[in-house]
């Protein structure tokens, strides 16, 4: 009975948190194959059946540039080192995603502390986004730096994490975890996603590009945020970093996934909501019901959602992702209305049947209550400590030869 009545009480809070902004818009169909263009040349066909591969019809053509894409995904997120890489300094600001009253005034108050100098600067790594769209101010990427300071860095390799918030979260989101791995000597880079905070085109209030019913946009969005963390650790890697993990949270961990899959560098992977098919989260969850909405109005079934979505789905990189041994912890949500339970349970079935080494960790709660008290500090527990044992484990194992006597190596 008292499990009943949690379980109604904790769906009718989450449903509450997700149906609270009322700015989310309908938008049609664009299946966005101009924004693939560059890459496939079945999207660059102006007649389809000019291509190799004949296809009937947009959706068709669709899934036959999925293909060929997810077949040659390592040049699809290849790219080259940016060449200008910065650190600027600037006052944070929100960027807020919802027009709620306490939202804007916690903007406002903060856009006025910064005016009068009663908040301090903070410094952000950017660069140009080595993946180029149509939106100049998206391209500029921009990273929160969290540099540890140097007495906690002492005797060990210098180790530094890239942090992923989740879609729609403002410029403040997820910076607590950035000051706590800093207590380790971790330092971070918190990354504003594709269409994120600074990174938003003005024309928007929400960080819509990034998901939405443009099929190509969505892809390419997640293609630039797979290239812009590469990129970030090849900044690291310029400053004498030389352990690397990513973490991210729903969004973020499906591009902290397809990151990690394509870079053996990236060996700590905390996956804070997680996922195996793209599709299947845009039709089940309520955060994307406006999404699912265009899709169903243009005839379009869960299955073929999951197959147009399959570059950008962490199923289709699993055995990639497998290859390479990785410490990594899967956080998932009972209640979970925005990445259903049983989608979160085949990411764990997979790591089984791939033998994949991971650590799962549950929370009593859903998607959006992980950021209600009390489920953020358990959530903040499960993650920090995993982080921290995982970059001592790396520590341990880089400077255990150094430590090593020369009549134990020897004996060995």
């Amino acid at each position: 009975m008292l499990s009943k009545l949690y379980a109604k009480w904790m769906y009718s809070w989450e449903t509450a948190l997700t149906t609270r902004d009322t700015n989310r818009i309908v938008r049609p169909l664009e299946w966005g194959f101009d924004w693939l263009e560059d890459f496939s040349p079945l999207a660059r066909a102006a007649n389809p059946h000019l291509s190799d591969t004949p296809v009937a019809d947009d959706f068709a053509r669709m899934t036959a540039i999925n293909s060929d894409i997810v077949a040659r995904a390592d040049q699809f997120f290849g790219y080259q080192t940016p060449a200008d890489f910065r650190l600027e300094r600037r006052h944070p600001q929100l960027y807020p995603t919802n027009v709620r009253p306490e939202t804007l005034e916690e903007d406002a108050e903060l856009k006025r502390q910064a005016e009068t100098g009663e908040i301090e600067e903070a410094e952000f790594l950017r660069f140009t986004s080595p993946i180029r769209t149509r939106y100049p101010e998206n391209d500029q990427v921009n990273a929160r730096w969290y540099p540890a300071h140097p007495d906690t860095q002492k005797g060990k390799p210098k180790q530094a994490m890239i942090v992923m918030p989740q879609w729609n979260a403002d410029a403040f989101s997820h910076n607590a975890l950035c000051t706590l791995f800093n207590s380790f000597g971790i330092s971070c880079l918190r990354l504003s996603k594709p269409y994120h905070d600074v990174r938003r085109p003005a024309e928007l209030e929400r960080s819509d590009y990034a998901v939405s019913s443009n099929v190509g946009r969505t892809t390419e969005a997640c293609r630039q945020a797979v290239v812009d963390i590469r990129s970030c650790i090849d900044w690291l890697e310029s400053q004498g970093y030389e352990h690397f993990g990513v973490l991210g949270t729903s969004l973020g961990s499906c591009y902290a996934f397809i990151a990690a899959a394509f870079d053996q560098r990236l060996q700590v992977c905390a996956f804070n909501h997680a996922s195996t098919w793209f599709g299947d989260v845009v039709w089940a969850g309520q955060s994307t019901r406006h999404i699912r909405a265009a899709f169903e109005q243009s005839g379009l079934t869960q299955d073929q959602v999951r197959e147009i979505f399959s570059i950008v789905s962490p199923m289709s990189y699993m055995e990639r992702f497998a290859a390479t041994p990785k410490r990594v912890l899967v956080v998932h949500a009972t209640y979970d209305l925005t990445f259903p339970l049983k989608y979160s349970l085949d990411v764990l079935t997979n790591f089984d049947a791939l033998k994949i080494d991971y650590i799962s960790k549950v929370l009593p709660c859903g998607h959006y209550t992980t950021g209600e008290t009390p489920y953020k500090y358990i959530d903040g527990w499960y993650l920090g400590s995993f982080i921290y044992k995982s970059f001592k484990h790396l520590a341990q194992a880089k400077t255990a030869p150094a430590l090593e006597s020369p009549q134990t190596a020897k004996a060995r």
